[in-house]
């Protein structure tokens, strides 16, 4: 599993640049906008990558149920 980043750049004119990395499909517009609740800034402009288009890894936990036989 590729490590998620989100990479902050301040600009010196006062902007923001936020990029998520290995962050794939839709769920990188979450860490967008926690970012963006935390640092009381507004999106002047977004723009996606291709990464953004790629179908989202899901994490599968598998829950293996046994069944005791148990005679009362």
């Amino acid at each position: 599993m590729a490590k998620k980043q989100l990479k902050i750049t301040l600009l010196p004119n006062g902007e923001v640049k936020m990029q998520t990395l290995g962050i794939k499909g839709k769920k990188c517009l979450n860490f967008i906008e926690m970012f963006k609740l935390l640092a009381d800034v507004r999106i002047k402009k977004q723009e996606f990558t291709n990464e953004y288009y790629e179908q989202e890894e899901e994490n599968y936990i598998e829950n293996k149920n046994i069944q005791n036989n148990i005679s009362y």
